[in-house]
């Protein structure tokens, strides 16, 4: 787990995007900047504001932003059944912060109140990812999540990745690739960000986004699914979540729908 210590100067937090004042927005899109091209205050802002919540991960020496993740809960229907996901949209953590637990802590802190609002309902992670290190969290945090290696995609799977994939942006989406085409001036990854090596290559997970997601580096996004339910958590996940979260951001967290 990552040093105690280092984890104590950072906070966590679970804002909505209606409260985020514009000097949080430029130190988020800053950050984007540092690690995404194309990235600009138009661009930033008119995603953000498709947007419910943002979880904010803050320097607290500095009074910075150092991670963030946005989010949004998706509601539609397959074959007759109504199903919800929560949608994970730009996720970036600065390379200084990497290995804290912050943004996992909150991100298990959502995750299990729309298990609980949810109950028996369709509840679902739905991740668009343009690069390995946003895939990786799927194998390390589910047991079942889709696509993944050396397992087809179940029917009824595929077809809710269809439909999520399709009202996030139908234009852009091709189901026969599972991905979010990228724009021609859209945002991708800065090279150095997350090159695919031959090293990383060698890791089973990384080695099936690199071949399921051949356009990443041009800003492709692979469309990927895992149930959300506490029997899909792996306990690497609910080592992540730690302990129960303070008094505010409980509040907030309970005020999910």
């Amino acid at each position: 787990m990552p040093n105690s210590v280092h984890d104590m100067q950072l906070a966590g937090d679970l804002v909505p995007v209606a409260e985020i004042d514009d000097r949080r927005r430029r130190q988020m899109q800053a950050l984007m900047e540092a690690y995404y091209e194309n990235v600009t205050a138009d661009s930033f802002n008119t995603d953000l504001d498709r947007k419910d919540w943002v979880i904010q991960i803050i320097d607290r020496r500095s009074d910075e932003v150092v991670g963030f993740s946005t989010q949004v809960v998706i509601h539609t229907r397959v074959a007759g059944r109504e199903l919800h996901a929560l949608f994970s949209g730009d996720t970036i953590v600065a390379d200084a912060q990497r290995g804290q637990r912050k943004l996992f802590q909150v991100s298990g802190w959502m995750l299990r109140r729309l298990i609980e609002q949810h109950g028996q309902q369709d509840l679902f992670w739905f991740l668009t990812s343009k690069g390995y290190k946003t895939y990786r969290f799927l194998p390390l945090f589910f047991h079942e999540f889709y696509p993944r290696l050396a397992t087809p995609v179940p029917a009824r799977y595929q077809a809710i990745i269809d439909a999520l994939a399709g009202q996030l942006d139908a234009a852009r989406y091709d189901p026969a690739r599972g991905v979010l085409r990228a724009e021609a001036y859209g945002c991708r990854l800065r090279p150095g960000a997350a090159d695919l090596t031959a090293d990383r290559l060698r890791d089973p997970d990384i080695g099936f986004f690199a071949a399921a997601n051949p356009g990443a580096a041009e800003g492709d996004e692979l469309c990927c699914l895992a149930p959300l339910t506490l029997a899909n958590f792996t306990p690497a996940a609910f080592r992540a979540m730690g302990p129960v979260p303070p008094a505010h951001v409980a509040q907030r967290v309970a005020r999910l729908s």
